[in-house]
């Protein structure tokens, strides 16, 4: 194997891992999120776990976090708490930090 083959291997290989690290991040993010949501609904658990589960799932809807979004101020609205969207983009933000601080100590 030449240099130029084996730069070119460890390059696939960190881009591999590094796009493997962010899809669980996002994954722990969109869990950590709905468990807050399912907080501030006064949801509690088994009806927790299954909540944030069906956070995570929405976020399979369409690519970025406007699926995400949507679901959680549209449960938000029925359960007639007042949350902006800036609001909710804001702590999934917060979350996204934090779940890749979890992802990469477990790492």
């Amino acid at each position: 194997m030449t240099t130029f083959e084996g730069r070119e291997k460890a390059y696939e290989d960190r881009f591999a891992r590094d796009e493997a690290m962010m899809f669980k991040a996002r994954a722990r993010r969109n869990k950590l999120f709905g468990y807050w949501a399912a907080s501030e609904m006064n949801i509690s658990g088994a009806d927790a776990d299954k909540y944030a589960g069906s956070v995570v799932i929405a976020d399979l809807e369409e690519d970025g976090d406007a699926d995400v979004i949507r679901k959680v101020k549209a449960d938000f609205d029925a359960a007639g708490i007042d949350m902006s969207e800036h609001r909710l983009e804001k702590h999934l933000s917060e979350e996204f930090a934090r779940a890749k601080v979890q992802i990469e100590s477990e790492a």
